[in-house]
């Protein structure tokens, strides 16, 4: 009995010591939380484009011969008129020192003529001579012009084909790889024997969509430009491999329609790529500025996020609860991201701690405390919706 009574009393008193299980609702997450930086910035339209050849020429063999000489080397720059190539000259130097004697004696004979034609001229005033001799000698001497021009065009065809066994440079540019060799017959048919390509100054090919066109051309009636001006509207270029856009030029051309296909319109920019930074067919990114020193406000572009729906940016209310915003987004300025609507000057952007803010749900916010609705009201950004 004694033991049954210790029993119970030992329960009584464990079932004393235990505690009562409760739920202790855990602390809110902290983010860090900034306002979006207001600056003035210059706006730019960003597109993709191909750099191309200011000039491009392949060089063909217009004369038939052994190629004689190389006079280049393989890829050099090359100014106007430099040799390139000869093709076997002493056939054709021949044929033009035949044309040139025979335009001398084309000369004399003219000189013989005119002399006979003044004789009979003064005979035939003095009634010595008859009107048929001086018909004659008149006669005489229009022909002996026109073979005498006949020669001089003979003369001009040989030294036109003798200048094709020179192949010259026709424009400041780099030559290619010969593909023919010294000793080769060339000019039985159109032979191929080099290209070269002007690329100092260097075209910039791209394209605008229909909206970006008229942006473009708002911006220019703004300033008073027409199309004539266009190469007042500079361009930027760089590389892929580039930081930025280094590479500065202007545009010089806009194709007169919109290409019905594709909704764009070709436009084409010039740049002096005077140290060959740029060569013909480099993938190229091109920057058009379109408005200059306007209001923006930026977000670093950590802060954004992007769904079906499009860009967006989480933001912290007056109450401390997260709200999903859908962006605009524009322009990226470094490590900043344009915002162009959705946001207004004063809304708490979460910056940090992103992976911790759930829409919806409450959030211990670091960071500028939110300021009174007048206040918000009254300094909302250029962003804002």
């Amino acid at each position: 009995m004694r033991r049954f009574v210790v029993i119970v009393l030992t329960l009584v008193a464990l079932a004393g010591c235990k505690k009562q299980n409760s739920f202790i609702q855990p602390p809110p997450p902290k983010v860090t939380v900034a306002v979006p930086i207001a600056k003035r910035i210059n706006r730019y339209l960003e597109e993709t484009g191909n750099a191309a050849a200011y000039n491009t020429v392949d060089l063909v063999a217009r004369v038939q011969g052994t190629l004689q000489e190389i006079a280049y080397t393989d890829g050099a720059a090359v100014k106007k008129g430099d040799l390139l190539f000869v093709i076997e000259p002493l056939p054709f130097q021949t044929k033009l020192q035949q044309a040139q004697a025979a335009e001398a004696g084309a000369q004399a004979q003219l000189v013989n003529a005119r002399i006979n034609f003044d004789r009979q001229m003064s005979l035939q005033k003095n009634n010595v001579a008859s009107v048929q001799n001086l018909d004659d000698a008149r006669a005489a001497r229009d022909a002996a012009q026109a073979a005498l021009d006949q020669a001089r065009a003979n003369t001009q065809l040989a030294a036109i084909t003798y200048s094709y066994t020179h192949v010259t440079a026709p424009f400041d540019g780099l030559v290619s790889a010969h593909l023919v060799s010294v000793g080769e017959l060339v000019g039985t048919s159109p032979t191929h024997l080099a290209t070269i390509v002007q690329a100092r100054p260097i075209y910039v090919n791209f394209s605008l969509s229909e909206q970006e066109v008229e942006r473009v051309r708002a911006e220019m009636r703004r300033r008073g430009l027409t199309r004539a001006d266009l190469e007042k509207v500079p361009l930027e270029v760089g590389l892929q491999s580039e930081n930025g856009f280094p590479h500065v030029g202007h545009l010089d051309y806009a194709a007169p329609v919109i290409n019905a296909a594709t909704g764009t319109l070709a436009v084409r920019g010039v740049l002096e790529n005077q140290d060959y930074a740029l060569l013909p067919g480099n993938f190229v990114r091109v920057r058009v500025p379109i408005q200059q020193d306007v209001d923006a406000l930026l977000v670093p572009a950590t802060a954004l996020g992007s769904d079906q729906g499009g860009a967006y940016v989480l933001v912290v209310g007056p109450d401390d609860v997260v709200q999903q915003r859908p962006v605009t987004l524009g322009p990226q300025e470094g490590s900043l991201r344009v915002v162009e609507t959705g946001l207004s000057a004063t809304d708490r952007v979460v910056v940090d701690g992103l992976q911790r803010a759930v829409p919806g749900q409450k959030v211990a916010p670091e960071g500028p405390a939110p300021r009174p609705a007048a206040a918000q009201s009254g300094a909302a950004g250029p962003a804002a919706q």
